[in-house]
């Protein structure tokens, strides 16, 4: 059975009420060093742990960051994040419980049932809820990895992610631009703004907009598409996709027709992935940088909890080339 304060008060001969003293460190009972000794003996002995939960209670809030996700797939870059955020927590005190946001309703239900210290919202959390959270004394951290404003210290523009994609292929000497859009209509928060960029881009520099096509995570629907942007009169011969996944298939679609990349089709991807190093060619991609993204989400939310000092905007670091064979 679990040791509770009880226990622990029996064990070092003194009431709950002064183990509740001790061990919540509270300034405004006097507790002799005897005593406070040995509770934390017996604390020790019995491998006593104090209930999260109870002390969530008495604040009115616990030592949990909530990391609101959006309802989208799970894949590398997302589970990334949370490891490094949780690492990055940790050290201050504070742990990371990550939960997709299904609904304004879900997510006002879930925060007061956590009660957390502060929650992170990976792209806009709906401004009922912020508001709420904010007076309840929780601190709210958006990431706006979503939207193009700036208020926010930690800002990963995705139309940005588009632009650097498209300017590469330009700097390649690319006019005929594909752009390998997702099949999972979840991640249109970040694909829409995505493909903005790379549009804006090919609009100041005089090319033709990007041909959008679908593209599923299969060999052959990586075929069907290649085949149609390089079988006509004008071939593209720069491909803009989504994300790292969604250029694997375009690769493997080039490679199933025989097509040499990049000398036939140039492609690159976004999110450095460990498998963008394996692709044949090594795959061409956006990094946004999640180690640096995590480490100032955690610096950002220890200022507001902690008061330490707040960091400085992340925006310029925030995006980095990495240039490979693939484009």
């Amino acid at each position: 059975m679990a040791v509770t304060a009880k226990d622990v008060a029996r064990e070092a001969g003194v009431s709950q009420a002064t183990v509740s003293y001790v061990i919540n460190d509270n300034p405004h009972q006097r507790i002799s060093t005897e005593t406070r000794r040995r509770v934390l003996d017996a604390v020790a002995r019995l491998g006593y742990a104090p209930s999260a939960a109870a002390r969530a209670l008495r604040r009115g809030s616990s030592d949990v960051v909530l990391l609101v996700l959006p309802d989208v797939p799970l894949g590398p870059a997302v589970a990334h994040l949370i490891e490094q955020l949780t690492d990055e927590l940790e050290p201050f005190g504070l742990s990371l419980v990550a939960r997709r946001n299904r609904g304004e309703g879900r997510l006002s239900r879930l925060w007061r049932e956590l009660r957390p210290i502060a929650v992170v919202g990976v792209v806009d959390l709906p401004a009922g809820a912020e508001e709420e959270m904010r007076a309840a004394g929780i601190a709210v951290v958006n990431t706006v990895m979503s939207s193009k404003r700036d208020d926010s210290t930690t800002a990963v523009p995705q139309n940005v992610v588009g632009r650097m994609q498209l300017e590469r292929l330009a700097y390649r000497g690319h006019r005929r631009i594909g752009y390998a859009a997702p099949d999972d209509s979840r991640v249109n928060v970040f694909y829409t703004l995505r493909l903005e960029g790379v549009r804006e881009a090919c609009l100041e520099l005089g090319l033709d907009q990007p041909d959008v096509q679908q593209v599923h995570l299969t060999g052959e629907d990586g075929e069907r598409v290649v085949r149609a942007w390089t079988g006509r009169d004008e071939p593209v011969t720069g491909v803009c996709a989504y994300n790292d996944e969604t250029a694997f298939a375009v690769l493997a679609g080039a490679r199933r027709l025989a097509l040499r990349v990049p000398a036939d089709l140039a492609v690159i991807g976004v999110d450095n992935i460990p498998l963008a190093t394996l692709s044949a060619p090594p795959l061409t991609t956006v990094d946004q940088n999640v180690d640096a993204v995590a480490a100032h989400l955690a610096r950002e939310v220890a200022h507001y909890v902690l008061g330490t000092p707040l960091p400085r905007p992340l925006q310029a670091d925030a995006l980095t080339l990495v240039v490979r064979e693939s484009a």
